[in-house]
This record gives C-alpha cells, sequence and structure tokens, in this order.
C-alpha cells in the first residue's frame, strides 16, 4: 500500500488557537475544513498528546487562522515544532481577542474563523472537532499557503503528531 497518495489531497496551513479560561495555546496544523453552510461549521483534526487538545477539550473553543503563502518558517515553527507547555508560543507574536477569547493571529494571516465546539470524534491518535463558526474576518485577499507548497517551495517537514506524517522506511 503507498500512503504517499494522501499526500496529494490538499491541504491549506493554519495555526489552531484555543483558551480555557486564562490558559492559551496554539499549534500549527493543516487539518481544517468546512463541514456545513447552515449553520456554519468548521472541523480540525488535533493530536491528543497535544497541549492545544487539552485546552480545546477543556476551553470548548477554537479559532483557525490562514496562514498567507509567504508566512516565514519561523512562524511556522514557533507553533509546529515546539510544546506549550513548556513556555508561551506568544511571545513576540501580535494577536488579538475576538468573541471566543482564542488568540486570533495577526501576522501572516489572511483571516481568521472562530467556533464554539458543538461535536466531536475519537479517530485513535487524533480527536476531530467540529465547532459552529461564532466570528470570522478576512483580512487580506492574498493566496493561502498550501501543505504542498510548504512542503516543495519552504522545505518544511512534517511533526510527529500531525494528521499527515507518514513514517518513512
Amino acid at each position: 500500500m503507498d500512503l504517499n497518495i494522501l499526500r496529494k489531497i490538499s491541504y491549506g496551513m493554519y495555526i489552531i488557537t484555543s483558551c480555557d479560561g486564562d490558559r492559551i495555546n496554539g499549534q500549527f496544523a493543516n487539518t481544517a475544513f468546512q463541514t456545513t453552510s447552515e449553520p456554519p461549521t468548521i472541523a480540525i483534526s488535533i493530536n491528543k498528546l497535544n497541549y492545544t487538545h487539552e485546552i480545546i477539550s477543556k476551553g470548548g473553543v477554537f479559532a483557525v487562522t490562514i496562514l498567507e503563502k509567504e508566512a516565514p518558517l519561523k512562524l511556522i515553527g514557533q507553533f509546529g515544532f515546539k510544546s506549550g507547555r513548556d513556555g508561551s508560543k506568544f511571545e513576540n507574536i501580535k494577536y488579538d481577542l475576538k468573541a471566543t477569547k482564542c488568540p486570533i493571529i495577526l501576522e501572516h494571516s489572511i483571516g481568521y474563523m472562530e467556533a464554539k465546539l458543538i461535536s466531536t470524534l475519537d479517530v485513535g491518535t487524533h480527536t476531530i472537532f467540529v465547532g459552529e463558526i461564532v466570528g470570522a474576518e478576512m483580512f487580506a485577499d492574498v493566496e493561502p499557503m498550501t501543505y504542498a507548497y510548504y512542503h516543495e517551495v519552504k522545505r518544511g517537514t512534517t511533526h510527529k503528531n500531525a494528521p499527515t506524517f507518514i513514517k518513512q522506511g
């Protein structure tokens, strides 16, 4: 079986954030999608070992910031290759708090959607969180970064906790 075919599914690049009271966290992700238009809902897939998973589960809210094509690897690394348990990922990051109080990343962002959790689905190593959109805004009408662009042009790597990680060899 050639699981590399999974890399041909189109993905975007996002920063998923959440909050539980005063605790905030965020992570780099590539799995976010619209599930319905009425009511407007989105879904994300988060590894159960990630701190963001804990925050979403307890806080019941999340936000999806869509990254622009030219977002630097430094920003992706800040949210994708270290844990929020070890310190704040938001140091020197411009963000705003909207309806859900989840951080909305303002740098290298096309816009955001924030949602209140309405359903979860256990899929083994990950949970699919489904939320009803309660806030959304487009900051710039520019091209979003795709997962393919991240790998092929920026030469980005995939964290072992990502839903799209494929162990080689």
